[in-house]
């Protein structure tokens, strides 16, 4: 089974080569790109979990390159390879959005092991990146998106969106819901949770999409739908 797909981009056949090879030894399914026209199309047809991507590249630079992909893929793993060694060009690769920067040359163990510590640390945010339909909930930036616009909620219905999220498609009783929300008993009150589930179906709102659903003298149910 494949560690990850990465997408390996180099004007230099040898390197592209020796990055491959690793890469291949470590499990990785890797695609190779020769410029940065060929590395756009490539991004543009595949999805990729991380990208490899030189500075000195004919066609497109790897900066214009990163700027491109970083229109459409913000969150993108990329690591950039460079024979610049000037502060400018490490500082302008990172300003734009890369996420590391390697200078040539380097050996094959720090370019594995910054790849794979880049992508331990990716998969540890996706996971803390929620998503159901058109709702996005991102717990590390405290961020909510309904088809991809910006939702502003309070604490309280930020915390009772993200257990509901974090259990979609499962049915979770109004007594659960107040003890891990509210920190209350279900005698303590009935009535909060019917409410605060109001709030998030005026905010969550549009036609064909059911949202949260009451499920009759159980609880609720956020569905994937």
């Amino acid at each position: 089974m494949s560690n990850g797909k990465i997408l390996v981009v180099d004007d230099e056949p040898a390197i592209r080569d020796l990055i491959t090879d690793v890469l291949n030894i470590a499990d990785f399914q890797v695609t190779q790109a020769e410029d940065g026209l060929e590395a756009i199309n490539q991004i543009r047809k595949n999805k990729f979990d991380l990208i490899i991507l030189d500075v000195n590249l004919p066609k497109f630079d790897g900066f214009a390159v990163l700027e491109k992909v970083r229109e459409s893929a913000p969150t993108q793993p990329i690591i950039m390879i460079s024979a610049r060694t000037e502060k400018e060009d490490v500082t302008h690769g990172l300003r734009l959005g890369a996420d590391d920067y390697i200078r040539k040359p380097f050996s094959v163990e720090e370019l594995l092991l910054r790849v794979q510590n880049r992508l331990r640390r990716n998969q540890i945010t996706t996971q803390a990146i929620h998503i159901a339909g058109p709702i996005s909930v991102n717990e590390i930036e405290h961020k909510v998106t309904f088809e991809e616009e910006e939702v502003e909620l309070s604490p309280t219905e930020f915390n009772l969106l993200t257990i509901l999220i974090q259990n979609k498609n499962k049915v979770i009783s109004k007594e659960r819901l107040l003890d891990l929300v509210w920190g209350l008993d279900f005698a303590t009150s009935t009535n909060v949770v019917d409410t605060y589930i109001s709030y998030l179906r005026k905010k969550l709102h549009k036609d064909g999409f059911e949202g949260i659903k009451t499920i009759r003298g159980i609880g609720f149910k956020l569905e994937d739908k």
